[in-house]
Order: structure tokens, then C-alpha cells, then sequence
């Protein structure tokens, strides 16, 4: 199991099942981000916990997906498909101990589109 939350605690996940890596993108938003993002958890098996209006959102280029972020500390929590039910979850904001061991797979999203491992 992952759990984590935005440094304010405001914005808690939880993830039942480990997924089998994580993902760290080099595209010009991941890489500023420094995020290892857990793509598409099933939804019996994801707790997004997001109060009413905690969360700012910011979509760029084609507009294709809304990162979110916390309105009080600024952490940015997950992203979601503005096309489709794609999500991803930032573990960078999981507890240590939680992702410890789980691989980080590198993804070229700012050139080929494919993975570099």
C-alpha cells in the first residue's frame, strides 16, 4: 500500500496494491515537477481524498491534461486525462517507506515518446 499527502496534509491519497514502477518523464513539465507518477491506479484501488476547492488547476499546450495542485502549501498532487479517465498520482509525495523498493522507469515525454530503460 502508498499513502501520501500534499506537505499541508490537506490532499491525502492512498493506493492499495503497489504498482510495478513508477514513472519519472522528462517532458517540460514532469521534469520541472521532479514527480514519480503512478499512471492509472484501478479505482477500486485509489483514495484521491481532495476537499471541495483545494485544489488549483493548470493545463497547458494541447490541453490534454489538468495537474493539480494544492491551494494552500502548492504541492501538485495528480494529474488527469481532459479526454479520458487517465489519472496519475504524484509519489513523490508518498511516505518513503511506502515506494521503497518499487523501480522508477524513465520516460522520454520530451522527445521519442518511449521509454529510456
Amino acid at each position: 500500500m502508498i499513502r501520501g499527502a500534499c506537505h499541508c496534509g490537506t490532499i491525502t491519497f492512498r493506493i492499495e496494491e503497489n504498482p510495478d514502477f513508477l514513472v519519472e518523464c522528462n517532458c517540460s513539465i514532469c521534469r520541472r515537477l521532479a514527480a514519480w507518477w503512478v499512471h492509472s491506479p484501478p479505482n477500486e484501488t485509489l483514495t484521491l481524498n481532495i476537499p471541495e476547492g483545494a485544489t488549483d488547476v493548470y493545463s497547458y499546450g494541447d490541453k490534454s491534461l489538468a495537474f493539480h495542485r494544492c491551494t494552500s502549501c502548492g504541492c501538485v498532487t495528480h494529474w488527469q486525462s481532459l479526454f479520458d479517465s487517465r489519472i496519475a498520482v504524484n509519489c513523490r509525495l508518498a511516505y518513503p517507506k511506502d515506494i521503497k523498493g518499487i523501480r522508477i522507469r524513465h520516460f522520454d515525454g520530451a522527445g521519442r515518446w518511449e521509454w529510456l530503460d
